[in-house]
C-alpha cells in the first residue's frame, strides 16, 4: 500500500451524488491506493454525511466531513452554478488540521480514470499550488484573462489543485481575499478561480492539462494541437482527470459527447450501491 493520499472537495448537498461517481472512478482506477477523503461544507445533513461515509466505507476510504461557518462570505458573489462553498477550498491551509501538508483539491464534477500517484508525488515544495491552464487550440481567453485580472501568468484553472498547504497557511488570508471581493466583485466573472489567479498565481507550478484536468469539452482541439497524437486511445491511457467543465453536466440528459457514456457508466454503479442498500 502506497502513501495515503489526501482529497479535498468544498461542495454543498446538491452535489453529492456527482462526488460519489467521482469517489467510485477514483477508487476504480487506483485500486491499491490509500485515500482520504476530506469533506467541506457549511449544511450537509447528519443524513447525508452518512451516506456518503458508508459509500466511503464501501470504497476503503476515510472520510472526514468538516464543517464550517460560511457568513464570511455573505458579500463574496455567488450564483447558482457558483455557490459559497466554492470559496472554501481558498482557505483549506485553515480549515485542514495543521499536521497535513498538502491536499489534492477535485471539483466533483470529474472523473479519474487513471492513476493520481504522479500528480500525488509533484514536488510542489517552493510553490503554493500545482495547477492547469485550459488554454485551447485558439487560446483567446487567456490574454482577455491577463488584461481583465493584470496578470503577468496563465490563467489557471482552479478545478484541479494540488495545495501546498504550508505555503497556503503562510500566504493565503482572508483580509487579502475580502478586499478584492471588496473592490472587485463586480469584475469577477468565475469568482473564486479569479480571486486565486489574481492573488496567488504566480505562486503557482504549471502541469500538463491533458493528463491532470483534461477539459472533456475539448476533445478536438486537443487532437488539433497534438496533430492527432492524443487521440481517444492516448486519453484512456494517459489522462487521469477528465473534467466536465460549464453546462450541460454529464449526468444531464442534455449532455452528448464522447465522453458522456463513460461518466454514465460509472454513475450507473453508483446508482446500483444505493439501489442494493436502501
Amino acid at each position: 500500500m502506497t502513501n495515503q493520499i489526501e482529497l479535498l472537495f468544498t461542495l454543498d448537498e446538491g452535489y453529492l451524488k456527482p462526488l460519489k461517481v467521482a469517489l467510485i472512478s477514483i477508487q476504480l482506477n487506483n485500486p491499491k491506493q490509500a485515500f482520504r477523503v476530506w469533506l467541506v461544507h457549511e449544511r450537509i445533513s447528519a443524513a447525508s454525511l452518512a451516506n456518503i461515509q458508508a459509500f466511503c466505507d464501501h470504497l476503503g476510504f476515510a472520510f472526514c466531513p468538516i464543517k464550517v461557518d460560511g457568513s464570511q462570505w455573505e458579500s463574496a458573489p455567488t450564483v447558482a452554478r457558483y455557490p459559497k462553498e466554492m470559496y472554501f477550498r481558498l482557505l483549506a491551509g485553515e480549515i485542514l488540521p495543521k499536521e497535513l501538508t498538502k491536499v489534492l483539491y477535485l471539483d466533483p464534477d470529474i472523473l479519474v480514470i487513471n492513476s493520481l500517484q504522479e500528480l500525488w508525488e509533484t514536488d510542489v515544495t517552493d510553490y503554493l499550488l500545482a495547477a492547469c491552464t485550459h488554454a485551447g487550440l485558439l487560446d483567446l481567453a487567456t490574454p482577455l484573462n491577463k488584461v481583465r485580472l493584470d496578470l503577468d501568468h496563465v490563467y489557471y484553472n482552479s478545478g484541479v489543485m494540488l495545495l501546498n498547504l504550508e505555503q497556503a497557511r503562510a500566504k493565503i488570508k482572508w483580509e487579502d481575499i475580502s478586499q478584492v471581493i471588496e473592490k472587485h466583485a463586480a469584475y469577477l466573472v468565475l469568482p473564486d478561480q479569479d480571486i486565486l489567479n489574481y492573488l496567488y498565481g504566480k505562486y503557482a507550478l504549471l502541469v500538463d492539462e491533458e493528463k491532470w484536468n483534461y477539459d472533456a469539452r475539448m476533445y478536438a482541439k486537443y487532437l488539433a494541437r497534438s496533430l492527432n497524437k492524443r487521440d481517444i486511445h492516448w486519453v484512456m491511457k494517459h489522462t487521469a482527470i477528465l473534467h466536465f467543465c460549464g453546462k450541460p453536466k454529464p449526468w444531464s440528459k442534455k449532455h452528448d459527447n464522447r465522453f458522456t457514456p463513460l461518466y454514465l457508466s460509472y454513475q450507473n454503479m453508483v446508482e446500483a450501491f444505493d439501489v442494493e442498500k436502501s
